[in-house]
């Protein structure tokens, strides 16, 4: 009895389909962006002199591997911490006629906190099993927290916030020279009354 012949596939179209296949997965497909936080380093600097940091002006911040945050050795929601920060900078703790008196500063004034805030300073460490979105949102309440005592004096100073001006100049809405050389003076000097002193201590190597 004679084989019968086997019927050939026509693969002349594969490669059409496979083509269209992949046009399709690539307008349809979606691509999720990156969160990170745009930090410029500091220029190094050779034979540093160890700074002394008095404790009540170390405003320490742990979050655990659970994502826990440990503000002062207490627990904090995420949403207080913001708040929390922000009294910390702002307390103004130096007494009436000292070099280190802070005239602007509307806090408590309470002498077991921050004596200004060129002496405030706020360290952060996580564990090495906190999640990234964790480290994230803790980063933004902190920086938020310089940002908004910057935009308070700045508005006190020149009637204008800080990160609006800042804004204006990154995203080259002015144009003329002197003034963008005039708002860079401005956000100097608010720089300079407050300056983000953010430190990040090494991750803790147990998962506490």
């Amino acid at each position: 009895m004679a084989r019968r012949a086997s019927p050939e596939v026509n693969a002349g179209s594969m490669a059409d389909i496979a083509f269209l296949l992949l046009i399709f997965f690539l307008v349809t497909t979606t691509i999720e962006k990156d969160k990170g936080i745009a930090r410029q380093l500091p220029p190094k600097i050779e034979d540093t002199p160890d700074v002394i940091i008095k404790q009540k002006n170390l405003f320490i911040v742990n979050v655990n591997k659970h994502d826990q945050l440990l503000v002062e050795e207490e627990l904090m929601d995420l949403k207080d911490l913001r708040q929390a920060a922000i009294e910390f900078i702002d307390n103004g703790g130096a007494p009436s006629g000292s070099p280190e008196f802070c005239n602007f500063c509307k806090g408590k004034r309470s002498p077991e906190s921050s004596d200004n805030p060129d002496k405030a300073v706020i360290s952060v460490q996580n564990d090495r099993l906190t999640s990234y979105k964790m480290y994230i949102a803790v980063q933004n309440e902190l920086v938020a927290a310089y940002n908004f005592l910057r935009d308070r004096e700045s508005e006190r100073l020149y009637g204008w916030k800080y990160t609006q001006m800042k804004k204006a100049i990154d995203e080259g809405d002015i144009t003329d020279e002197k003034r963008v050389e005039s708002i860079q003076e401005k956000l100097q000097t608010v720089q300079d009354l407050i300056p983000l002193k953010l430190s990040e201590a090494e991750p803790k190597k147990s998962g506490s």
